[in-house]
């Protein structure tokens, strides 16, 4: 096996510094909020946006002159982009069934898929605007029926971001705040004064939005564990270098740490593609950011065979991943670990990112291994039922139990399933014994 990392970013230990900085603030800032609520919002959002006004939550006549203030083709594009995501949500929701069957004579078992009561749904909005993100969290809750949907975005330049506010109002948002980072999703969670408890959280958002997602989940529910963006190229030699550097820069802008990866088994492209990233870092309006990304967190890696391309990238389980290939459909069937797969040289992420239909949130550090991404499932919680019928069953049933209970030195247990043999049994049920 010949795998050779042609580039690495900054070493496994410094990353693990970072995130303890983080973890420190967080839990303090968390704390804060439990116990001064209002007032501890109000002076972090103070202390990181800037911005304390006399309500963080938007009136409807304040979110009607935000959407006044959008350029009718950027609304069309949102109602263009909310339809997919819409589509592809209700398609999902459709295929999530309620079931009841009899699984012995008298027994009946089933499960209702029931929507969470209440969700908050953070869209980041500090650096960038992230209208899209409102599709993929408040819009995918209100196809699940979520009967509580409230959303927080920060000020972008001092002010409510008018498109974004327009998406969360067009996807379904009950509340709308103007709130970022920890004191969003600590209000969102914990509540406050003015801000009633949520049950869950879902959302992107920088390390510290992550890392107090981390912290509250148990409190609440969360849709996953989610870090900086991540992305993947998985090329050969049926594309190029223009197309693999774009795509991998085209994600690095997301901010100072946002890992992106090429795999191949072509050293002409991976040389080549290096050197692409360096000619685009010099016209990309965003170069400061993605080259920050890349020096720190890009990585190159040669292999030999298609093989050992997939067990690369199986073993690092990035979010994002774009296969450009002769075999793609071989990657779609042997990949098992990742956030979302980008087929072929026609799509690529910002497709997924903003418009065509597939939800953008989605697991980073490796979470690819045990979770897939935000989708309407995640807003909807399965409840098992049981239903017995006749006075058979609950003896049957009730005989097997005891024997089980008392098995396990469960005296209790055991009495409750005997109460049912000596009301239902009659003279079919003995103590011990199941009817036949």
């Amino acid at each position: 096996m010949a795998i050779h990392h042609l580039k690495t970013g900054k070493p496994e230990g410094e990353r693990s510094q970072d995130d303890a900085k983080v973890r420190a603030s967080v839990e303090a800032a968390l704390a804060d909020i439990e116990a001064r609520g209002d007032a501890a919002v109000r002076e972090l959002a103070a202390k990181f946006d800037g911005y304390t006004p006399e309500s963080f939550r938007l009136s409807d006549d304040q979110i009607q002159a935000l959407i006044a203030r959008v350029a009718p083709r950027d609304l069309d594009d949102i109602r263009f982009a909310q339809t997919q995501v819409r589509r592809f949500a209700e398609a999902q929701r459709a295929s999530m069934q309620d079931i009841e069957i009899e699984t012995l004579p008298g027994v009946i078992l089933g499960h209702r898929n029931i929507p969470v009561q209440s969700v908050g749904c953070y869209v980041p909005g500090g650096k960038f605007p992230m209208v899209a993100s409102a599709h993929m969290s408040v819009l995918t809750a209100a196809v699940a029926g979520v009967p509580r949907i409230i959303a927080a975005t920060p000020p972008f330049k001092g002010e409510p971001n008018p498109a974004v506010i327009a998406a969360m109002q067009m996807a379904g948002a009950h509340e709308i705040y103007v709130l970022g980072g920890i004191q969003a999703v600590g209000a969102m969670a914990l509540g406050t004064e003015t801000i009633a408890p949520v049950d869950m959280l879902v959302g992107p958002g920088n390390a510290f939005v992550a890392e107090a997602k981390r912290q509250l989940y148990g409190r609440v529910g969360i849709d996953l564990f989610a870090g900086p963006t991540e992305t993947m190229v998985i090329a050969d030699d049926t594309v190029d270098a223009e197309l693999c550097a774009t795509d991998l820069l085209g994600q690095a802008e997301h901010g100072y740490n946002s890992p992106a990866c090429l795999i191949t088994n072509s050293r002409k492209l991976a040389e080549e593609t290096l050197a692409e990233i360096e000619r685009l870092l010099a016209i990309l309006p965003t170069a400061e950011t993605a080259a920050a990304s890349w020096r720190d967190y890009g990585d190159v890696i040669l292999c030999d065979t298609h093989d050992e391309m997939l067990q690369v990238a199986n073993d690092m389980a990035y979010e994002h991943v774009q296969v450009m290939t002769d075999r793609d459909n071989w990657y779609l069937e042997q990949m098992h670990s990742y956030g979302a797969l980008f087929l072929g040289p026609r799509t690529n992420v910002a497709n997924g990112d903003k418009v065509i239909g597939t939800n953008h949130t989605l697991p980073t550090k490796k979470a690819g291994r045990y979770t897939g991404g935000l989708w309407v499932g995640k807003f909807l919680k399965t409840h098992s039922y049981q239903r017995v019928t006749t006075d058979k069953a609950a003896a049957t049933i009730g005989a097997y139990g005891s024997r089980l209970c008392l098995l396990e030195g469960f005296v209790g247990h055991a009495e409750q399933c005997n109460i049912r043999v000596r009301r239902y049994g009659g003279q079919n049920v003995a103590y011990g014994e199941a009817a036949e």
